[in-house]
């Protein structure tokens, strides 16, 4: 790849901050690596958007989107050098009983739409389309839970930033040109136990998320413990806030009693999620870790860079 003249409009991003959707799909793969199946995923990064559209065409109310991330170990595989200056492997980190795991992922396609069908059916054309070039895949089905409610019964997303701030959190600009427009992702794959948390008193339970359980407001400064889940998850520079774009969902198997939240974040740096992340499992300080870890525990963890939709749709196989 080339670097981005000076003179070269400034690249359309991915459909990154877009709004909530009623369901998606998180479909994480890993690549047989070689000369043929290198061709056929950089031909589907140049067709992702009209594969998009066409499905998406279909019914026009459903808004169907499409964000493509790719993973450190794939990315000089498919385009070359140079790197996105920050990607690099998912970081695992593991304190006590508590650990962020590290898993395989080379590609991943979040889907996202207002029915289910729209978001089965592009998943099932891309996996056609790469066909042999997977290996494996992880694949969870994400919905909307009653007003946007994860399954441990607390409402999710209430401080994601909207408008210009959701572009300010989330795109590249400057700090590295050549990928002007993209978006770094992180994604964690969360099961609770419902049990052992629903017989948790529910007083106690807002003090270990932060929010009032029935109607989703802040504990104030004075309520809200130093352990609570969003005081560890605000990451404060130079006095100013910085913000990541989340779009998480929840999932499940009711006959299995498999009960999860699936965690996606977007950021101009990965470090604003890592830090977060860090708080969370070791503690801020260390020993004041969030306390939803007692309930949930990782079993997936993933870096990706989204590059821009610009930049994918140039892609020669």
């Amino acid at each position: 790849m080339t670097p981005r003249e000076s003179n070269e409009p400034i690249p359309v991003p991915q459909p990154v901050a877009t709004g909530l959707t009623r369901a998606a799909i998180f479909l994480v793969v890993v690549l047989n690596q070689s000369a043929k199946n290198r061709s056929v995923v950089q031909s589907l990064c140049a067709d992702l958007s009209a594969l998009v559209r066409s499905v998406g065409f279909r019914e026009q109310e459903g808004t169907l989107s499409c964000v493509m991330g790719i993973g450190s170990e794939a990315w000089d595989w498919i385009f070359g050098k140079p790197l996105p200056a920050e990607l690099h492997k998912f970081r695992e980190i593991r304190e006590g009983k508590r650990h962020a795991v590290s898993t395989p992922g080379d590609l991943i396609f979040h889907i996202r739409a207002q029915r289910f069908d729209l978001c089965f059916e592009l998943a099932t054309q891309i996996t056609t389309r790469l066909g042999p070039a997977i290996s494996s895949t992880d694949e969870v089905h994400g919905f909307r839970y009653f007003d946007s409610r994860d399954l441990i019964g607390f409402v999710d997303g209430t401080e994601n930033p909207k408008g210009e701030e959701a572009v300010e959190a989330t795109l590249i600009a400057g700090e590295d040109p050549m990928f002007a427009g993209g978006s770094y992702v992180i994604v964690q794959k969360y099961l609770h136990d419902l049990t052992a948390w629903n017989a948790v008193p529910v007083e106690r339970q807002e003090k270990i998320v932060g929010r009032t359980k029935l109607n989703d407001v802040e504990l104030d400064d004075k309520t809200k413990p130093t352990y609570a889940h969003n005081a560890l998850n605000k990451v404060v520079r130079d006095g100013k806030e910085i913000k990541i774009l989340r779009d998480n969902m929840p999932f499940g198997n009711a006959g299995e009693k498999e009960f999860g939240t699936y965690f996606i974040g977007y950021s101009r740096s990965p470090k604003t999620i890592e830090e977060m992340l860090h708080n969370m499992f070791v503690g801020k300080p260390k020993g004041n870790y969030d306390q939803l870890l007692d309930f949930s525990r990782a079993v997936t963890g993933c870096l990706f860079f989204v590059p821009s939709a610009t930049f994918l749709e140039n892609v020669k196989p």
